[in-house]
């Protein structure tokens, strides 16, 4: 992040902890400042040098907002998030079922008048404002409480997943479960970044080229405010986001897909029964296209990731512990696979995510080993081993966990890692643990 950039986010972030003795969490302020600042530049690209036909109604504009103050601006930016969530495209992704969340008008009017208002934001550089932008959708994810964090993947692991797939020019891209957009966003960067791209690629890059799917209402408006300030799908006909459940059907087929799914064993909904227990009912996915019936989240996006990739297309998935890479074939007498390579990224490093965050440079020798250029001119290295598909087969039930480096923390005590490195992987195991603890007690308790 530049100095630009990094004291925006300073500025608007300091605002927050004003905000939040009223009870307003990071994730609320992070959706207002959406809110407001999508008005501010939709009316700074309706003056001169932009001219653009606003895309939002005079009556709930930048400068009504701006007029007002006390009750009256309260009663105001409620009816203007209401109607503006009527809208067809872009403005209806952005502001569907928005809420004022800021109770005291007087800070209402502070952040209006003396944050937004004050900075020229379409003659901002992208890269200022998507970064300043990514800055505060990183510091939202960091804040344990809120669990913004399920969807914001690490920036250093996407950047070394996009920089093994090397998404091109011609291709289109897709992430089902797309959360705020970092997937789409590295990918685009790399596009552009990486090939000298004429008008028309360049115009099929900040429209049609990337292409997110997002359940959760205030996350895909976060998304698409992101892509938006990177300069993707900004006029208000493109909506680089669609707000449904992915795994409901299929929804296009694409070159290239790239995805962290949400994790969680079952995909459940909850019902509150005749006694007023809450039941959770687990949702079996039954689609035609799907070649197994479950109720595994994974396992089901698989699955989906699986059906909407053209033929030839490929694609990198996380999965809990792992990241797959799979390309999709016609299908064939024999598999396609003929060995499966393995790179340990786990054995004797302790990432945490205070400590000792996972940096973009901890996976060079994961790229390097890759062979993005040529797959099939791999070596093998201590932490990059491949496996037949005979001996695959062999193992117990197909049993890919597989195990070659010695774990030196178990060999010798002198190597342990720092105890508040220990203290912090405690910590996140437990919590894993007590979550799935609990599903198994609700389900006891049918």
């Amino acid at each position: 992040m530049d100095n630009h950039s990094g004291q925006l986010v300073q500025k608007l972030w300091n605002y927050c902890n004003i905000l939040r003795d009223d009870g307003l969490s990071y994730g609320d302020y992070l959706e207002q400042l959406t809110f407001l600042l999508f008005l501010k530049m939709a009316n700074e690209q309706s003056r001169p040098p932009f001219n653009k036909k606003p895309p939002i109604p005079d009556k709930y504009s930048w400068p009504e907002l701006l007029k007002r103050d006390g009750d009256e601006l309260g009663i105001h930016y409620r009816h203007t998030l209401e109607e503006l969530g009527k809208e067809p495209g872009l403005i209806g992704v952005i502001f569907r079922k928005a809420q004022n969340k800021i109770q005291d008008p007087a800070k209402l009017r502070r952040l209006i008048a003396d944050l937004i208002d004050k900075e020229e934001w379409s003659s901002l550089d992208t890269d200022v404002k998507g970064d300043a932008y990514e800055g505060l959708l990183q510091k939202n994810a960091e804040d344990v409480k809120g669990g913004a964090g399920q969807y914001f993947t690490p920036r250093p692991l996407i950047r070394a997943l996009v920089h093994v797939m090397q998404p091109q020019p011609n291709e289109t891209i897709c992430d089902p479960a797309c959360g705020t957009g970092g997937f789409l966003l590295i990918a685009h960067d790399f596009v552009r970044n990486h090939n000298k791209l004429d008008k028309k690629q360049l115009a099929f890059l900040n429209t049609e080229q990337l292409r997110g799917v997002e359940l959760v209402d205030s996350v895909a408006r976060l998304c698409c405010m992101n892509l938006v300030l990177h300069g993707i799908g900004s006029d208000a006909t493109h909506v680089p986001v669609m707000v449904k459940d992915a795994l409901a059907g299929k929804h296009g087929e694409y070159e290239v897909v790239l995805t962290n799914p949400p994790f969680g064993r079952k995909s459940s909904v909850t019902i509150v029964n005749e006694a007023g227990d809450e039941e959770k009912q687990s949702l079996v996915v039954h689609r035609d296209d799907f070649w197994a019936s479950t109720s595994n989240k994974q396992l089901n996006f698989l699955q989906h990731v699986f059906t909407i990739l053209k033929q030839h297309g490929r694609s990198a998935i996380v999965v809990p512990d792992n990241v797959l890479f799979f390309d999709r074939k016609p299908a064939a007498e024999k598999p396609w696979t003929e060995k499966l390579w393995i790179y340990d990224l786990r054995t004797n490093k302790h990432f945490t995510l205070k400590e000792n965050p996972l940096k973009r440079s901890d996976l060079d020798d994961f790229v390097a080993c890759y062979n993005p250029k040529n797959r099939h001119e791999r070596k093998e290295s201590e932490r990059f081993r491949s496996f037949t598909y005979e001996e695959l087969l062999k193992r117990d039930k197909l049993n890919l966990d597989i195990f070659w480096l010695k774990d030196e923390s178990l060999e010798d005590s002198a190597n342990l890692p720092n105890p508040d490195i220990i203290a912090a992987e405690i910590v996140e195991d437990l919590q894993a643990a007590l979550a799935q603890f609990a599903e198994i007690a609700s389900d006891l308790k049918k």
